[in-house]
């Protein structure tokens, strides 16, 4: 049964990393010892050993252990022998790249439809969508392919952002990109704001966190969802 955390963020304003999430954690890998991290989505700023540390920094406060996927000499057995997993933030692109380069999509993908428990934040939560095409990232790198992991059946705007009316700024909104998606591709879009997070129990998914999420469909006005509310049905 799929267990599955995919959070909009990994640190809210004036948090320290993770720390708003760690009691849902907490119970959601409380059968690991240790997990798997992959560092992928990284492109600068900080090295992938200095980004395992500052996670493992982070479940050390509920005694889980962490360990980079870039450690091992096999991607693939990383994977296959992780007792939980968790992608971090970072460029979508860069990520979905490098998890091509790897030959570790599928394998990922299908490990976690089997039931090891996966976090995912930022770019590591764009992935659990059907495709990578709704990120906020800029295209730094051309990935083999827009499609990701396909564990939920449709995609993901994290970090949504409402329209400021007192801005002066002239560009696109959020809501605006999203549009824009949709008048190529009919697949829903769910925005999630800043401290929300999706939880999935087997093919059960339901919004968590304080906040409403907005959700994005074809040719229809957007609809705000409360949390707690049940996407299960949603594709």
């Amino acid at each position: 049964m799929k267990s599955i955390i995919i959070a909009s963020t990994s640190t809210l304003h004036e948090g320290s990393y993770l720390e708003y999430l760690l009691p849902t954690l907490q119970l959601h890998f409380k059968n690991c010892k240790s997990i798997l991290f992959i560092p992928f989505a990284r492109p600068s700023g900080i090295s992938h050993d200095d980004y395992t540390q500052k996670v493992a920094q982070a479940f050390f406060a509920i005694n889980i252990n962490v360990k980079g996927i870039h450690e091992f000499e096999n991607a693939a057995d990383a994977i296959k022998n992780a007792e939980g997993i968790f992608t971090g933030g970072g460029n979508t692109f860069l990520l979905v790249t490098q998890l091509y380069k790897h030959n570790i999509i599928q394998l990922l993908s299908e490990t976690v439809k089997n039931g090891i428990p996966y976090l995912g934040t930022s770019a590591g939560s764009n992935i659990c969508g059907l495709s990578m095409q709704t990120t906020n990232d800029m295209p730094i790198i051309y990935p083999p392919s827009f499609q990701t992991l396909g564990l939920i059946p449709f995609n993901l705007n994290p970090h949504y952002l409402d329209p400021d009316t007192q801005s002066k700024h002239m560009g696109e909104t959020r809501e605006t990109r999203i549009k824009e998606f949709h008048a190529f591709n009919s697949i829903p879009v769910l925005g999630l704001r800043e401290g929300s997070w999706l939880e999935v129990k087997g093919d059960k998914i339901t919004l968590k966190g304080n906040l409403s999420a907005r959700l994005f469909l074809q040719n229809q006005n957007p609809e705000e969802l409360e949390t707690e509310s049940d996407l299960s049905n949603l594709k």
